[in-house]
């Protein structure tokens, strides 16, 4: 039987403990396992680095979220990506990544993996003669982020995965502000999925963590080989608390996607303000490809003030309900200013983000609480805004 996304996030690797019946699967805080005899350990497990029943009901429930055949949790998401590359990359291979990726992700191909022999290419993701004049001979990769952070691109993943796959290529999507609620990249052609669970995907803003999801089951021996190997695996604590959140991921995306749409149309309304970044809005470029290919829109809006980097800066400061913090993706609402926080790993190279750009992280509070934050942030920023009960916030349509 094929359940849906919402039975899956609460069933999926979580069957009640066959000792006690309990609903929650319990925290295995242990090292090691008692063995039946020498090389014959009790259903697999020997050592908590190689296997762990709490981190393997999260990696059970990750893989069928995305419908996927194996997933692998590691301690945070830029764990996962280092061992994705670790795995599947050898010096003097090459790499094409989007040309507004997450700057920690930017960080590890240009700071960490180039030192090793890795080579990498940024491009244009959303315009496919760019990304097929960027691929090499010697290419292996091809990195997607749709939606992109900080500017909220869209790809089509479908033509991208065709792209590299006739380049002899995997396509390989970082998911994380789309969640598996809102799109499942394996089933458009992608070979591996990443994830920062640390965002939606635990959505407390209270563990950190990350994932990688395969289709195939050859690859996935092979990082499950290397996430051993190197062994930046996800505690049990962890593994448990996000858990936790996929059981209430599919309520709390609506939310997000709601409150985001309704920010985004207020935003949109303002003239002051030179741009609006959410695939949900109609003029936004990627609309029609997230139209096709997400259930939603997110719960991300970026915007950018039009007045220069302090005015944006301002903004950022004078938010109140809109808390000033790094990452994303929790229950409360963040703000922040990328180019001097998330993505300042990017000044100066062809990845440097605008510096009037503000980045919101919409949460599941009051919508109109938030919307009202926001025009007093903006106001005091010294920025011309309308009330907000003026502003036009029609729901954009999306796919069910």
């Amino acid at each position: 039987m094929t359940h849906s996304f919402e039975t899956l996030a609460i069933h999926a690797g979580q069957d009640p403990d066959p000792v006690t019946g309990a609903v929650v699967p319990p925290i295995f805080a242990t090292s090691t396992y008692q063995q039946n005899a020498v090389g014959a350990p009790r259903q697999g497990y020997e050592y908590s680095r190689t296997a762990n029943p709490t981190r393997k009901a999260l990696e059970e429930c990750l893989a069928a979220l995305e419908r996927g055949l194996r997933g692998l949790a590691f301690a945070s998401g830029l764990a996962a990506e280092d061992t994705l590359l670790r795995t599947i990359c050898n010096p003097g291979d090459h790499v094409v990544i989007p040309d507004d990726a997450y700057g920690g992700t930017y960080r590890l191909f240009a700071r960490v993996a180039e030192r090793w022999g890795l080579r990498w290419t940024a491009a244009p993701l959303h315009d496919l003669e760019a990304v097929r004049a960027a691929l090499r001979p010697e290419t292996v990769l091809l990195w997607a982020e749709t939606p992109t952070n900080p500017l909220l691109g869209i790809a089509d993943i479908a033509a991208l995965a065709s792209l590299a796959h006739s380049a002899g290529a995997r396509l390989v999507v970082d998911n994380t502000f789309a969640s598996p609620y809102l799109q499942q990249p394996l089933t458009l052609g992608a070979d591996v999925v990443v994830h920062s669970t640390t965002k939606y995907c635990g959505g407390h803003s209270d563990v950190i963590g990350g994932a990688l999801v395969v289709s195939d089951s050859a690859l996935g021996e092979e990082l499950a080989y290397h996430q051993n190997a190197i062994g930046a695996v996800a505690g049990p604590f962890d593994a448990w608390l996000t858990l936790r959140g996929l059981r209430t991921l599919a309520i709390r995306m609506e939310r997000h996607c709601d409150n985001a749409e309704r920010v985004a149309a207020f935003l949109a309304g303002q003239p002051s303000l030179s741009s609006v970044l959410y695939p949900g809005l109609p003029q936004h470029p990627g609309h029609a490809i997230a139209a096709r290919q997400m259930r939603r829109y997110g719960g991300m809006v970026s915007f950018r003030v039009g007045a220069g980097e302090e005015v944006a800066v301002a903004v950022c400061n004078q938010a109140r309900l809109f808390l000033l913090g790094e990452s994303l993706g929790g229950v409360e609402s963040l703000i922040e200013h990328p180019g001097r926080m998330t993505h300042a790993s990017a000044s100066g190279s062809p990845l440097e983000v605008p510096p009037d750009l503000v980045r919101l992280s919409v949460g599941i509070e009051a919508v109109d609480d938030l919307i009202a934050d926001l025009a007093q942030a903006l106001r005091s920023a010294g920025l011309d805004i309308e009330s907000p009960h003026t502003s036009a916030v029609g729901r954009p349509s999306a796919p069910r």
